[in-house]
C-alpha cells in the first residue's frame, strides 16, 4: 500500500482534532460570533481581524518537530483503533444479540453462544492499525512493515479462532440430532480444527518473515518422519475414532468398565484424543481414545437395550444341616401354595422309581431291617431349591423371558453355595438394588423353614459361647 504523508492534506488531521478540542475559543474569533465570551476580535497592523490559532503556525511547528508529528499520528491511530474496538463490541455485538434472540432458528443461537461474533469483532481494531499505519508520517519503513505484519497476523489468528468457534457451534447443532450420541462428529471436527490452526500458523510465520507459504509447506514435507512422531497419538486416535463410530462400539451415555484405567461409569464425552467417563463416585476418568481399541473394555449398553439386568448371587448353606425330609415335613410343605405342584409331582416320580426297587414283600427294607440305598427321597436342600425357582417364577420384577437359573456350586470351606442367576426387568440401578435385596431378604428368612442354616464364619460371640460351654463341661466332670 502506498504511504501518504499527512503534509499532502490541506490541514493536518492532528490540527483538526486540536481545533475541535478548542472550538469555543476558536469560534470566538470568527467574525459575527460576538455573543461568545471573549469574542473581541483583535486587529492586525492593517486593522484586519486575525485568529490566535493559525493552522499554518501549527503545521510549521509540526514540521519543525517531526518526531512530535509522528507520535501524534501514531497516538491518533491507536485511539481510533480503540474506539473501533468499543464500537464493534459495545454496539454491533449488542445489535447482533438482539437479532439472534428474535429469530426462530437455533443454529444462530449456537453461533452466538460460541462467541463467533465476539471473535470477529477483534478484526476492527486490527484493520484500523493495518490501514492506519500508512498515515503516520516519519514512521521508519521497518517499523511500518512490522506494524502491518503484526496487525495482519492478528487478523489471521482472529479468523482462525472464529472458524474454530464455528466448528464448535456445528458440533452443538449436530448434538441435537437423535443419532448424535451413536454417531458423534466431534473427533472429525477436531481434526479439521488442527488442520486449520496448522494452516494459520504457517500463514502467520510466512507473514512475519515475508516468505511465501509454499516454502514452509515444502519444509514440512521433508519433516514427514518427525511429524508422524509428533502426531502419533493424533493419528492413532483418529483411526480409533473411526473404528469406534463405524462399528458402533461406544456412544455417549454408555456404561463401560475398563479396570486397567479405573473406569466404571457413564461415557460423558468422546473427543479425538480422549474419552471421558464419569464413574459412579462422580470422579472423571480420562482414557486415550486409541486405548479403547488396543485394550478390552466392557460395554453395558446391551443390558439396557435388552431391558433386563442380571442378578448373580449365592446363599451359602451349612453342609451339616442337609438331610432327608420326613413324611410329616413333606406333608407340611405340600400345604405351601408355591410347593403344591412340586410336591405332588415329586411324590409321583419318587413312587414310580422306588417301586422298581422294593423287595418281595413290597418294603424298602430287606429282611435284616436295612434300608435299600438306591431308593429316592426328598431332601431339604432340593426342596428349598425348588421353592426358590417357584418363588422367582411368580415374581413380577423378574424378567421371565430371560435366563432363570438356581443351581448348586462346588461345596467348599464356606458351605454349599446356592446360586441365584436371574434378570430384573428394571435396569435402573436404584430399583435393581432394591429388588435384589428384597429377594434375598425373603430367601434368607425362609432358610430355617427347610431345616437349613446359613453358613458363616465363627464370630467373637460364637467363640465366647463355645468357651463357656467347654468350661461348664469341665466343671461337671
Amino acid at each position: 500500500m502506498a504511504r501518504i504523508h499527512p503534509s499532502e492534506y490541506e490541514m493536518p488531521f492532528p490540527m483538526i482534532a486540536l481545533t475541535l478540542f478548542r472550538w469555543p475559543s476558536t469560534l470566538a474569533h470568527v467574525p459575527g460570533v460576538g455573543w461568545l465570551p471573549g469574542s473581541q476580535e483583535p486587529a492586525s497592523a492593517e486593522g484586519a481581524p486575525t485568529s490566535s490559532l493559525a493552522p499554518s503556525g501549527f503545521s510549521d511547528w509540526l514540521q519543525a518537530y517531526p518526531l512530535a508529528d509522528t507520535l501524534l499520528w501514531a497516538a491518533l491511530v491507536f485511539v481510533v483503533a480503540w474506539m473501533a474496538d468499543l464500537l464493534a463490541k459495545g454496539f454491533l455485538l449488542s445489535v447482533i444479540a438482539r437479532v439472534v434472540k428474535r429469530t426462530r432458528f437455533t443454529w444462530d443461537d449456537a453461533i452466538q453462544e460460541r462467541r463467533v461474533f465476539h471473535h470477529l469483532a477483534h478484526l476492527a481494531p486490527a484493520a484500523v492499525v493495518y490501514f492506519g499505519a500508512v498515515l503516520v508520517p516519519g514512521l521508519p519503513d521497518p517499523v511500518y512493515e512490522v506494524a502491518q505484519r503484526v496487525a495482519l497476523s492478528f487478523m489471521v489468528v482472529t479468523l482462525a479462532a472464529s472458524a474454530n468457534a464455528v466448528l464448535n457451534a456445528a458440533n452443538d447443532i449436530y448434538s441435537t440430532r437423535p443419532d448424535a450420541s451413536t454417531r458423534p462428529i466431534k473427533g472429525y471436527l477436531q481434526i479439521v480444527a488442527i488442520i486449520l490452526w496448522i494452516a494459520a500458523a504457517i500463514l502467520i510465520v510466512s507473514i512475519l518473515l515475508a516468505k511465501p507459504p509454499g516454502i514452509f509447506l515444502g519444509g514440512l514435507a521433508g519433516l514427514t518422519a518427525v511429524l508422524l512422531l509428533v502426531f502419533r497419538d493424533t493419528i492413532l486416535s483418529l483411526v480409533a475414532s473411526i473404528q469406534l463410530t463405524q462399528n458402533d462400539m461406544l456412544a455417549v451415555g454408555d456404561w463401560i468398565e475398563m479396570p486397567k484405567y479405573g473406569a466404571d461409569g457413564d461415557v460423558v464425552d468422546i473427543a479425538l484424543h480422549t474419552v471421558k467417563v464419569q464413574n459412579w463416585d462422580k470422579t472423571i476418568t480420562t482414557i486415550p481414545t486409541h486405548k479403547l481399541i488396543e485394550d478390552s473394555f466392557k460395554n453395558w449398553r446391551g443390558m439396557s437395550q435388552a431391558g433386563g439386568r442380571r442378578i448373580k448371587r449365592s446363599i451359602h448353606l451349612d453342609l451339616g444341616t442337609i438331610r432327608f425330609l420326613s413324611d410329616e415335613e413333606v406333608d407340611r410343605f405340600a400345604r405351601f401354595e408355591l410347593m403344591q405342584e412340586y410336591i405332588r409331582t415329586k411324590r409321583e416320580e419318587l413312587r414310580a422309581h422306588n417301586e422298581l426297587n422294593l423287595d418281595a414283600g413290597g418294603r424298602w427294607e430287606d429282611t435284616s431291617g436295612k434300608v435299600v440305598l438306591n431308593t429316592r427321597r426328598l431332601t431339604n436342600v432340593g426342596t428349598f431349591r425348588a421353592y426358590i425357582v417357584n418363588y422367582l417364577r411368580q415374581h413380577q420384577m423378574v424378567h421371565q423371558d430371560m435366563t432363570l437359573l438356581v443351581r448348586q456350586l462346588q461345596p467348599g470351606p464356606t458351605g454349599l453355595p446356592m446360586e441365584i442367576y436371574v434378570f430384573s426387568n428394571d435396569t435402573d440401578w436404584i430399583n435393581y438394588e432394591g429388588f435384589q435385596a428384597d429377594i434375598f431378604d425373603h430367601l434368607l428368612a425362609m432358610v430355617s423353614e427347610f431345616g437349613l442354616r446359613v453358613f458363616q464364619s465363627p464370630s467373637g460371640e460364637d467363640v465366647r459361647a463355645a468357651g463357656e460351654l467347654i468350661g461348664k463341661q469341665v466343671d461337671l466332670a
